[in-house]
């Protein structure tokens, strides 16, 4: 359940930029960070492992980013 939620937290920093390709872009770099500080929770925090952590980090970072990509590509 936390993955849909970081999910839904990704689509609406997308979903709240400006409807812009640069803002596009300037998302990617922000979603990452907001991904890895999500990672480093649950390695600190919650008491995964990094191996455990890095398949779920992959997963939260690439679909948004993807959105934030293809939101580029339509808007340049």
């Amino acid at each position: 359940m936390h993955t849909v939620i970081v999910l839904a937290v990704g689509f609406a920093l997308l979903g709240g930029t400006p409807g812009t390709a640069t803002a596009a872009l300037v998302f990617l770099p922000l979603w990452f960070v907001g991904a890895a500080i999500n990672l480093y929770v649950g390695v600190k925090r919650a008491g995964y492992s990094i191996g455990d952590e890095a398949p779920i980090f992959v997963l939260v970072f690439a679909i948004p980013a993807a959105a934030g990509v293809l939101a580029w590509w339509k808007l340049r």
